[in-house]
């Protein structure tokens, strides 16, 4: 095992590029292991990538590639998930799944979905018939032919839980630069010099989860890129909180060799979702939606649940995979250049972060490592998931300032306040949910702005507060 030497000052242990799920959660795995760890973020905010949005389930690997190394982490991320959420004050809404099978070549497909889940040793799948499908959802349409039960799939707070991961780490000794991109950088052949926009940077150790800017990455700090990203757009259309008393499980369709399909699910915020789509794109900033796609998906989320006809719409949005041209996580692991890439981690990336980061501790520990911490720190972070008591319910909340989402002042003050406060609106309503209700921050979003005054990095207008 090498031994790199005593910390010179000034020195990281590990240099984490990327604040998305994958980057918080390898952040919180090095440091609880004792490395000296600095995440660095091009971003105002953690999670204004790939990582913002997406379907929010914790997946238990049933219909992951057999023996893959996808579906070993997902495994992984879902029991550590499950063994630390109440610890750190993470949501888990217990909902099952259901594979539901609406045309005859669906159904075929429901024995493989079963024996695909037990080979991957979730052994309580199985396949159930129409009559029980519609007992465990009244409100389906009744034209489905039959499903597959999936219990223990269920619903997470895709917001917190990174934040919980990342905010632990710097309880532990972590740092975070955020609106840092690293720009180039050299191996002298013991550390890395990264050149960033906040000054220069000497890290031992690289791990690369930079997501859709993974291989830009690559390119920029090795001279080539082993992978190529290709960013996959999804787009979701949010139904109103009444919409929950439709739907007790996720509705998951049959899935298709190139996606997991259209998913109607509840969310942890109380609220019903549809989506995504598969759409290749070249640009990786902007993830737009359009008017066409979205009523194809309010119409799709009707067809399997002919109530939603009635429901309105509270919120659209859009979120971008980092794809690449294979469909396996894409890890580059080079010791002799102290280099760790963890990429092309799509749609399994919620669930799959914890084990993907105790992969990757395995892998370096290879040839470093570290004494862990004896006593960890283990904070919590504030609940915003609707099914679990909310600040607006304790006395002495001061004001309601979002009454959509009811949300309180002393929560805005709060994350103002933290160890890792929001850089921008969006991670101030990733951290509270304030103007993410029916109106869109059309209301409150004046006395969001007031009350955040020049807190933000970048300055919040009463106009940018309902940007979505």
């Amino acid at each position: 095992m090498e031994s790199r030497g005593e910390r010179s000052e000034g020195l990281y242990d590990v240099a984490v590029i990327g604040g998305g799920v994958v980057g918080c959660a390898v952040a919180r795995r090095f440091t609880l292991e004792g490395a000296r760890v600095v995440l660095l973020e091009k971003a105002p905010d953690i999670l204004a990538g790939a990582s913002k949005g997406n379907s929010a389930i914790l997946h238990t690997g049933f219909d992951a590639p057999e023996g893959s190394l996808e579906l070993a982490c997902m495994q992984a991320g879902y029991t550590e998930y499950r063994a630390i959420h109440e610890s750190l004050n993470l949501p888990l809404l217990t909902t099952g799944a259901i594979v539901a099978a609406w045309n005859e070549h669906d159904e075929a497909e429901l024995d493989a979905i079963v024996a695909r889940a037990h080979a991957n040793g979730v052994d309580n799948v199985r396949r159930i018939d129409r009559a029980e499908v519609l007992a465990r959802e009244p409100q389906l349409n009744p034209a489905v032919r039959g499903g597959v039960l999936v219990p223990d799939e269920h619903v997470i707070d895709p917001w917190s839980a990174p934040l919980a991961y990342l905010t632990q780490a710097m309880a532990n000794g972590a740092e975070v630069r955020r609106d840092c991109e690293v720009t180039g950088g050299a191996f002298d052949g013991a550390a890395w010099q990264l050149d960033t926009s906040r000054g220069r940077i000497a890290a031992a150790q690289v791990i690369n989860c930079a997501g859709l800017y993974g291989d830009v990455v690559e390119q920029r700090l090795l001279g080539e890129a082993h992978m190529q990203i290709r960013p996959r757009k999804g787009q979701f259309v949010v139904f109103d909180k009444a919409a929950a008393a439709l739907v007790d499980h996720i509705l998951l369709p049959v899935p298709q060799p190139r996606t997991k399909g259209v998913v109607v699910t509840r969310t942890a915020y109380g609220n019903v979702l549809v989506g995504p789509t598969a759409e290749e794109q070249d640009d990786r900033e902007h993830a737009r939606v359009d008017h066409d796609t979205l009523e194809a998906l309010i119409a799709a989320g009707a067809e399997r649940l002919p109530a939603l006809a009635d429901m309105p719409v509270t919120a659209v949005y859009a979120g971008l995979r980092p794809a690449t041209e294979d469909k396996e996580y894409r890890i580059r692991h080079e010791p002799a250049r102290h280099w760790l890439t963890l990429g092309g981690v799509r749609s399994t990336g919620l669930t799959a972060a914890l084990g993907i980061a105790a992969h990757a501790y395995a892998l370096y520990r290879e040839y470093v490592e570290h004494q862990p911490l004896a006593s960890p720190v283990t904070p919590w972070v504030p609940n915003i998931a609707e099914h679990r008591p909310r600040d607006w319910q304790a006395a002495g909340y001061g004001e309601i300032v979002c009454h959509c989402e009811l949300v309180t002042r002393r929560e805005i003050e709060a994350a103002l306040a933290s160890s890792l406060p929001p850089g921008d609106i969006g991670g101030l309503k990733r951290r509270t949910r304030a103007c993410m209700g029916r109106c869109q921050g059309f209301y409150c979003g004046a006395r969001v702005a007031q009350i955040a005054g020049d807190a933000l990095a970048t300055p919040l207008s009463t106009g940018a507060a309902h940007e979505h």
